[in-house]
């Protein structure tokens, strides 16, 4: 059985194992997902209740993360990054976290969850190409790949261009 809860701040260390084994790189270069979840932090982006990791007997095996972010002016958030280990992976801890992520954002009356992934992946939990949404890239090139997910308080007015927290710059 899988728990899904929120970040403490005892779990950095097995947060950056968990995207470093997901996302590997070169021997001894963290990955780029983790250098991010810490440049978010730092930047004071994170929102404490949509860090969420998934525990498995006790060990971090899954975590997502929604940061702040804007559509124009109207604040949302970018789902980014959500890994999980390689051993756990295709056993629906990714899935199990996308929908937390999702209802726990919900719940804190977000609008709506932005991000750049695989469309055929991510339409399983409601996201849409966010182009016909009138939800414009920041970068022309990521057209392709950004999707919106709505929520409740999204009222359908909301255009312009999407953009995520800074530390996103710097990747």
């Amino acid at each position: 059985m899988v728990l899904i809860r929120r970040e403490v701040p005892g779990d950095q260390r097995a947060i950056a194992a968990v995207h470093d084994a997901a996302f590997p790189c070169a021997e001894g270069t963290p990955a780029a997902e983790t250098v991010l979840v810490d440049a978010l932090r730092t930047a004071g982006d994170t929102i404490a209740a949509l860090s969420l990791v998934a525990e498995r007997d006790g060990q971090i095996v899954g975590h997502v993360l929604a940061s702040r972010a804007h559509l124009d002016t109207l604040p949302c958030v970018g789902l980014a990054p959500l890994g999980v280990l390689p051993s756990h992976q295709r056993r629906g801890v990714g899935s199990a976290l996308m929908h937390a992520v999702l209802a726990a954002a919900d719940a804190l009356d977000v609008p709506a969850a932005v991000l750049l992934g695989d469309p055929a992946y991510y339409r399983r939990f409601g996201f849409q190409p966010a182009g016909p949404r009138g939800v414009l890239p920041q970068d022309p090139g990521w057209a392709e790949h950004l999707q919106i997910r709505t929520l409740n308080r999204w009222d359908g007015r909301a255009r312009g261009v999407f953009r995520y927290a800074p530390a996103f710059a710097a990747l």
